[in-house]
């Protein structure tokens, strides 16, 4: 029996969500993860039977139903949640700095983590462990496939997939381009436009046939990944896929709306529709922002509503936005124990602004939530290689000026200074200054006094950089 055959043999349903999962775990990671997501929304419409009904179409109140309806035990709602993490990762790779490898890595474990919780269902269910089962390693989707039937047999659905593929792959390298952006040692080459391109070029053949590629073929209209953007003929192309039900596009085009875009003017009901259509399948985007659409109503209850929906779901925009809403008891009770939690469930997921508030809470406050200033440094150093940020580099450089992280770097404190200074906005160089100044004097005040021919180096090194 095959791994596939086990999945069949037990909740059949399941298996043709799990088999194109594990197809795409090499090469298309994202879908592979998109297709776990989907895999868990079946096997919790399995578990639940016709013993209740669903109060929500949202995956994370389906599974604490389940839980709270005792209809599943604590392995398994702990196993669906899992999954679900996987899902939301797939869904918004972008937000969580993740590489490619990493990305395979994940879908390879949800692959597993599938397997063993089917293992413990199967336990549950027959009082007897699962049979035993061989693993099958060669049923993946290779990326010479996928090319051959994209070419050769002119597959849409293929051409789309290797769409999806190069994109991931032009994010990630972008993320990477604009990390390097600011060191003077080392020029980016730009390997994104070309992936982008490659991108653009296979949705473009698959968009009169499948409704997703539609969607991003109008995505790279937008954003101009051939050429100059196109933002009336993106958004007319996303509002057709929206019309066809492509949930992405739904949420966009919503959010549109609610915002107001270069073709779209705003309109409050019609965005309200559009995104509670898009949050009712599950998009924790969309949630997020019917939260901001009742937020700018003034119907803060409503707004945390959907805001914590969003946060439950994994979408750390809206861990980010619970967090501050909890903290100002907003919709809600005050409550700062839970906005912190919130703050550092948001940080783990990438969000940059969360990572920057957990960092200032660990270094500045010993009683903080799960204070680690080994991590509270990671996250500095993360919002200052993707964000650019000033406010982060100010705090590092002073932790590091200060010794707060258990040790003194002078020559990283300056680097962090000088970077901030060349980035800062008005405001900002205000802050800078008076730092700049205080750390010349540290250094001019320990010279006379050391002798260590390290120590002198350094000193003269920060003093050269704050110069």
């Amino acid at each position: 029996m095959k791994d596939a055959d086990f999945v069949r043999s037990l909740v059949p349903e399941l298996a043709p969500d799990y088999e194109e999962a594990k197809g795409y775990v090499g090469d298309v990671p994202t879908q592979a993860l998109l297709h776990i997501r989907t895999f868990a929304h079946k096997l919790a419409e399995r578990l639940v039977g016709d013993k209740v009904s669903f109060d929500s179409p949202n995956l994370y109140d389906r599974i604490e139903q389940l839980n709270q309806s005792r209809l599943i035990d604590v392995p398994t709602a702990r196993a669906l949640h899992k999954l679900r993490g996987h899902g939301n990762r797939g869904a918004h790779p972008e937000k969580y700095h993740l590489t490619r490898e990493q990305l395979q890595t994940l879908a390879a474990k949800a692959i597993r983590d599938c397997l063993s919780l089917l293992e413990h269902l199967h336990y549950k269910w027959h009082r007897k462990p699962a049979p035993e089962y061989e693993f099958d390693a060669t049923s993946t989707l290779s990326a010479r496939e996928l090319c051959y039937r994209a070419v050769m047999e002119d597959d849409p659905k293929a051409q789309y997939l290797l769409g999806v593929s190069l994109k991931s792959r032009a994010l990630m390298e972008l993320e990477q381009e604009q990390a390097l952006a600011d060191s003077a040692d080392v020029v980016p080459l730009k390997f994104s436009d070309k992936s982008f391109a490659k991108a653009a070029h296979w949705f473009s053949l698959a968009a009169d046939t499948v409704p997703e590629a539609l969607f991003e073929h109008g995505v790279a209209l937008l954003h101009g990944y051939t050429s100059a953007p196109d933002p009336c003929a993106g958004e007319q192309s996303i509002a057709e896929a929206a019309e066809q039900g492509v949930e992405a596009a739904l949420a966009l085009l919503g959010y549109f709306y609610l915002v107001g875009s270069d073709c779209h003017g705003q309109d409050d009901v019609r965005a309200e529709s559009l995104l509670q259509q898009a949050a009712e399948t599950g998009n924790n985007e969309a949630m997020s922002n019917l939260g901001v659409l009742w937020y700018q109503r003034g119907d803060l209850s409503k707004a945390h509503y959907w805001i914590c929906k969003a946060a439950r779901e994994g979408f750390a925009n809206a861990q980010y936005h619970l967090a501050l809403m909890l903290a100002n008891g907003e919709g809600c009770q005050r409550d700062l124990e839970s906005s912190e939690y919130w703050f550092a469930e948001a940080a783990e997921h990438g969000h940059l602004d969360a990572m920057l508030e957990r960092a200032r809470h660990m270094l500045n406050d010993d009683s903080a939530f799960g204070s680690d200033l080994s991590r509270a440094e990671d996250y500095l150093r993360q919002v200052i290689r993707y964000g650019h940020s000033v406010p982060a580099m100010l705090e590092l450089s002073t932790a590091l000026a200060d010794g707060v992280l258990g040790r003194i770097d002078v020559v990283g404190a300056a680097a962090l200074l000088a970077l901030a200074k060349d980035r800062a906005n008005e405001q900002e160089a205000e802050i800078v200054a008076p730092l700049r100044t205080s750390l010349q004097q540290q250094i001019d005040k320990v010279l006379p006094l050391t002798s260590d021919k390290a120590e002198i180096k350094a000193l003269q090194r920060a003093r050269e950089l704050l110069a």
